[in-house]
């Protein structure tokens, strides 16, 4: 009888998965998490050399790095700096995934100018507000090669520290809209720093009281309310809900009506 009943018993212990997020996640009853090393958007880097770039490690606490894209033959002496903030529902995501590298690439060829790619904590090991501390960092990071007294001249020989953009897709996009809360446009707090405006992406906000196409779209598609709600119940801090301030801008709690 012991015999039956103790693999019963091992079955009921073991821990099974209670999210997953684009197969990169998978959360389990026992707490664990797990991540995969691959990138959901598996597609080929289209690197031809006309842009240089390299990784910097911006914060050694939390080993987050950034990443540095540079025009090979630039055609100014001084460029714009471009912060891109990559996508992923706050829970998936990299700037060395090769989606991220394509867009990147691109924006510094077309765009003539320094992109600046940072990574961030990722939820539910880092909830909000992590991923918003960690933009900030990123952008006092590069106040402090600017003012730095051994610079890099890689970054700084060419960097127009006095025109910078912050940029970023879905949830990169909500944490732009919140360091543009945070920092305004040519914050004192930055310089020589001088932030000249904002461009959000599809960013990625919430709110209790559903929008229509949350309400009515399709289950089929690529970010369907299932989803996106996982992300949302991953990334809030424990006990709020989705009208929280960093989430809903326009919500009673971020001072909206």
């Amino acid at each position: 009888m012991s015999s039956s009943t103790q693999p019963l018993e091992a079955t009921a212990n073991t821990p099974y998965e209670v999210d997953e997020c684009r197969g990169i996640l998978r959360a389990y009853s026992d707490g664990s998490i797990v991540c995969s090393a691959k990138p959901s958007f598996d597609v080929p880097v289209h690197d031809d050399g006309s842009v240089l770039w390299k990784d910097v490690t911006f914060d050694k606490t939390h080993n987050l790095r950034l990443r540095l894209d540079k025009p090979e033959s630039p055609l100014a002496s001084k460029l714009p700096i471009f912060y891109y903030i990559h996508g992923g529902g706050f829970c998936i995501g990299s700037c060395a995934w090769p989606n991220c590298q394509n867009y990147c690439f691109r924006l510094c060829s077309e765009l003539q100018v320094i992109v600046i790619s940072p990574d961030y904590r990722l939820a539910p090991e880092n909830r909000l507000p992590a991923a918003t501390e960690d933009g900030y960092n990123a952008v006092k990071w590069l106040q402090s090669q600017a003012v730095a007294e051994c610079k890099d001249p890689w970054l700084t020989d060419v960097a127009d520290f006095y025109s910078v953009f912050i940029s970023g897709d879905s949830a990169g996009g909500n944490v732009a809209h919140n360091l543009a809360v945070q920092l305004g446009a040519g914050s004192p707090e930055l310089a020589p720093v001088r932030v000249k405006g904002y461009v959000l992406l599809a960013p990625f906000f919430g709110g209790t009281a559903l929008t229509k196409s949350e309400a009515e779209g399709s289950k089929d598609a690529f970010l369907n309310w299932e989803l996106i709600e996982r992300f949302w119940r991953l990334s809030i801090p424990i006990g709020e809900t989705t009208d929280h301030p960093l989430v809903n801008p326009f919500g009673l709690a971020a001072g909206g009506s």
